[in-house]
């Protein structure tokens, strides 16, 4: 199969997968989607691929800008001053490794956006039931 295909079925699965996600899981999708680009583009920067370097970072930094923008700050509390505060400088973070082609400000990003990523696998489908019953 080339990778042309390849690439087509995951739109097409990933496509799919968003249709019928819940809010849990979309938010889900978000963040491993923007712990997916750094990655690339951290490969990208070691390649010196500054095409796909740019293209990842920009897609990573609107998800991490519609996961900020999207929070419920009347709702969220301290959590969510904290998280707006977290986003806000992981997306500093990988903008200055745009500009200056640092990996490690890539791997600094990633490894404050997954444990992130870690907790929201751990939420146990009872609370998330409870979050949606009282929107």
């Amino acid at each position: 199969m080339s990778l042309k295909g390849i690439n087509a079925y995951k739109k097409g699965s990933l496509k799919q997968e968003i249709s019928t996600a819940d809010p849990h899981k979309l938010t889900l999708l978000l963040l491993q989607g923007a712990l997916d680009r750094i990655a690339y583009a951290k490969g990208a920067i070691e390649r010196k691929d500054f095409e796909a370097k740019s293209e990842n970072i920009t897609k990573a930094v609107s998800i991490l800008i519609y996961l900020r923008d999207t929070l419920d700050m009347d709702i969220g509390g301290e959590v969510s001053n904290n998280l707006l505060a977290l986003y806000s400088y992981i997306i500093d973070r990988i903008n200055e490794a745009h500009m200056s082609n640092l990996s490690s400000l890539l791997d600094e990003s990633y490894s404050l956006l997954e444990p992130i990523r870690d907790a929201w696998v751990q939420i146990p489908e009872s609370a998330k039931q409870e979050a949606y019953a009282q929107r």
